[in-house]
C-alpha cells in the first residue's frame, strides 16, 4: 500500500510519448552539479517529482552525497530548496539511452517510481522501465540499487494480489535479478504529512463521525512514519555488497485500520467515532467512497483498498543490522500522526500524494503562441486596471486556490469539481502544498503550476477530466501608463467534435466565471493594498480561434 513513491506524469508516468519528448542525461540538465565539490558517493534518484523521491533527495544532501535527478520534466524541480545543491537531467526510464546515459559515474540508484495503475497495460510498462534501470546500472558498475516497493501479504499467491502490490513485487524481483546488489525496502502504509495514505486516514476519519465502512477495516497493517523509511533508504546506500535481498519495514505498531481511524481521532483531539464495517462493499466500490469523502482520487483509491484486502505486516527486522534503530526508531504510530499534523499546522509539507502528475492527467505543455500549428486553440482574454501595487497584485494571484478560493462564483466551481470527481478525476479537494508560496509543479485543486515568474505570470494546466486541454494565465504588470494591470488568460485546445462542442457550450458562463474572476481578483488586490476600488473597464471578453 506505499504508493508514496509514485512519480506519475514523470519518470514513470503513463510511459507514452508527450509533447516535451524524451530527452538525454548529457544534453538536457537543467541545473548545475551544485554538489560537483563533494567527495561522497554520487546517488541517481529517480522519483524526485513524487512524494518519497522529493523527500529523500535533501536528505541524500545532508548525509554528504552527490545526487543527480532523473525527470521527464526537469523544469519541475527547479523551485525545490535543495534544487541548486542537485544535478537534475531529462530522461524517461522506458528510454534506455536516457537511463544508461543518467546512469554514468553513479555509485547508489534509488528506484522510486511506481505508478497507482495507469490504466491497461501498466504492469508491462512497470516491466520494462524495471529491465531498463537494471540494465544501464549493470553496464555503468553501478555498485547498490535500492528500491521501495510494497509489504505483500505472507502466505497469500501472487495471482491473489492486487494488480497494484503484483506490479511492485515484480519490479523487485527484475532488479534483484541483475548482477547489481539490490536492497528492495517493502512497506505498507506510510503516514507522513502529505502521504495518500496519511490524507486518506485523516479525511475519513475527520469528516465522518459516524462511518459505514469495507470489511477491510479489521484487516491488520503495520505502518511505518515517512521519516523512518527515508531513514532506511539513506542508510542503505551504505550496505556491504554481498546484501542483495528484500527488508520489510515498518513501525513498531501492529494495528486494524479501524484502529488507525480511532487513534487519529484521538490524536486530533476529535470525538470518538463509530465505525460500522459491512461485508458488500468491494474494493472498487470503496474506492469511489474515499474519493468522495477524501482528496484521494478513486484511481488512486481503488490500489490502496485492495492492498488492505490482506493482512500486511513484517515478517522480519533485519533492516536494524545494517541501519541501526536509534531511541525512539522507529517512531510510534501515535508519534507519526502528531509529527504528520503539526507539519499541516505549520504549513511545512515539503511534498505530498499529489505532487507528481496523476495517471491520465494531461501534461502537454502550453502550444506555441501565436504560430501554432497544432489545430484550434480558443482564448478568452480579460484585463482589468488595479489600484494597488504589482507586489499587492502578485500575492492575491499567487495566493489563490484551496482554502482561498477562485475568486469568482464559488457554487459554479464546487459543482465543477463534484463532476469531476464523479468522472474518476481529482476535483477541488487537492488544495495547496502551501497557503501562500507557489512553485513549478505544485497541484492547485483540479490545476497544476506549469510556470510561474514571481511577481509577474502564473500559468496553470488543467487537470480535471476534460475533452482537450486547458490552461490558465495570471499576469500581474504595469500599463503604457505606468498602471498596475491585471491580465487573465484561458486557453482550451479541443479533441474531437466533443472539444468544440464543450467549449460552446460554456462559453455563455465564461463572463460569470472568468469576467467575475478577474474583478474579484483585482478588487482583492486592492484591499490588500488598502487602495481605493477597482475600475472595471476593459473586461469585455473577446473569444478567439486559432488555427
Amino acid at each position: 500500500m506505499s504508493g508514496e513513491t509514485r512519480g506519475t506524469g514523470e519518470e514513470r508516468g503513463r510511459h507514452t510519448e508527450t509533447a516535451d519528448g524524451t530527452g538525454t542525461a548529457d544534453d538536457a540538465t537543467e541545473a548545475a552539479d551544485g554538489s560537483a565539490g563533494a567527495s561522497g558517493p554520487l546517488s541517481l534518484v529517480t522519483g524526485a517529482t513524487g512524494y518519497i523521491g522529493g523527500r529523500l533527495v535533501p536528505e541524500l544532501l545532508d548525509a554528504g552525497h552527490r545526487v543527480r535527478c532523473l525527470a521527464r520534466s526537469p523544469g519541475k524541480l527547479r523551485d525545490h530548496p535543495w534544487a541548486g545543491r542537485a544535478e537534475v537531467v531529462k530522461g524517461d526510464l522506458t528510454d534506455e539511452g536516457s537511463v544508461r546515459e543518467a546512469m554514468r559515474g553513479v555509485d547508489v540508484a534509488y528506484y522510486l517510481v511506481h505508478a497507482l495503475g495507469t490504466g491497461r497495460g501498466f504492469e508491462e510498462k512497470d516491466r520494462a522501465a524495471a529491465r531498463n534501470f537494471a540494465r544501464s546500472a549493470e553496464e555503468a558498475g553501478v555498485r547498490r540499487v535500492v528500491y521501495l516497493g510494497g509489504l505483500t501479504p505472507a502466505g497469500v499467491p501472487e495471482d491473489r494480489l492486487s494488480p497494484h502490490l503484483r506490479s511492485r513485487a515484480e519490479v523487485g524481483r527484475i532488479l534483484l535479478e541483475s548482477s547489481v546488489p539490490a536492497a528492495v525496502l517493502r512497506a505498507a502504509v506510510i503516514i507522513g504529512s502529505g502521504s495518500a495514505s496519511f490524507e486518506m486516514l485523516r479525511y475519513l476519519t475527520e469528516r465522518l463521525p459516524v462511518m459505514v465502512t469495507p470489511s477491510w477495516v479489521h484487516t491488520r497493517i503495520q505502518p511505518i512514519a515517512v521519516r523512518d523509511v527515508l531513514r532506511c533508504l539513506v542508510g542503505c546506500a551504505e550496505l556491504p555488497p554481498e546484501v542483495d535481498r528484500t527488508f520489510d519495514i515498518g513501525g513498531p505498531d501492529v494495528l486494524t485500520y479501524r484502529d488507525m481511524m480511532l487513534r487519529y481521532a484521538a490524536v486530533a483531539g476529535l470525538p470518538r467515532r463509530l465505525i460500522l464495517p459491512v461485508p458488500v462493499l468491494t474494493p472498487g466500490l470503496s474506492s469511489h467512497w474515499v474519493g468522495l469523502v477524501t482528496p484521494v482520487p478513486s484511481s488512486i483509491a481503488r490500489p490502496l483498498a485492495e492492498s488492505l484486502r490482506h493482512e500486511v505486516v513484517c515478517q522480519e527486522h533485519d533492516i536494524a543490522r545494517y541501519v541501526p534503530d536509534s531511541p525512539g526508531r522507529p517512531i510510534s504510530f501515535d508519534e507519526s500522526l502528531r509529527l504528520a499534523l503539526r507539519r499541516i499546522r505549520e504549513a511545512k509539507v515539503v511534498t505530498r500524494w499529489s505532487s507528481a502528475s496523476l495517471p491520465g492527467a494531461p501534461s502537454d505543455p502550453l502550444p506555441t503562441d501565436p504560430d501554432w500549428a497544432g489545430g484550434s486553440l480558443y482564448t478568452d482574454r480579460r484585463q482589468i486596471a488595479v489600484d494597488a501595487s504589482p507586489e499587492a497584485l502578485w500575492r492575491v494571484i499567487e495566493g489563490i486556490g484551496g482554502e482561498n478560493g477562485w475568486y469568482s462564483f464559488p457554487l459554479a466551481w464546487s459543482v465543477r469539481g463534484w463532476i469531476d470527481r464523479f468522472a474518476g478525476g481529482v476535483g477541488l479537494r487537492r488544495g495547496r502544498r502551501d497557503a501562500q508560496r507557489l512553485r513549478t509543479g505544485d497541484e492547485l485543486d483540479f490545476w497544476r503550476v506549469e510556470e510561474i515568474e514571481p511577481g509577474r505570470l502564473l500559468r496553470l494546466r488543467a487537470e480535471m477530466r476534460l475533452p482537450g486541454l486547458a490552461w490558465l494565465e495570471m499576469y500581474a504588470d504595469r500599463d503604457g501608463d505606468g498602471r498596475t494591470r491585471y491580465r487573465q488568460r484561458a486557453l482550451f485546445h479541443p479533441h474531437g467534435l466533443l472539444g468544440h462542442a464543450y467549449w460552446w457550450s460554456i462559453s455563455p458562463f465564461h463572463t460569470l466565471i472568468f469576467g467575475g474572476m478577474a474583478r474579484n481578483i483585482a478588487a482583492a488586490a486592492t484591499r490588500v493594498s488598502g487602495g481605493r476600488k477597482p475600475r472595471p473597464e476593459a473586461n469585455t471578453p473577446r473569444p478567439e480561434t486559432a488555427s
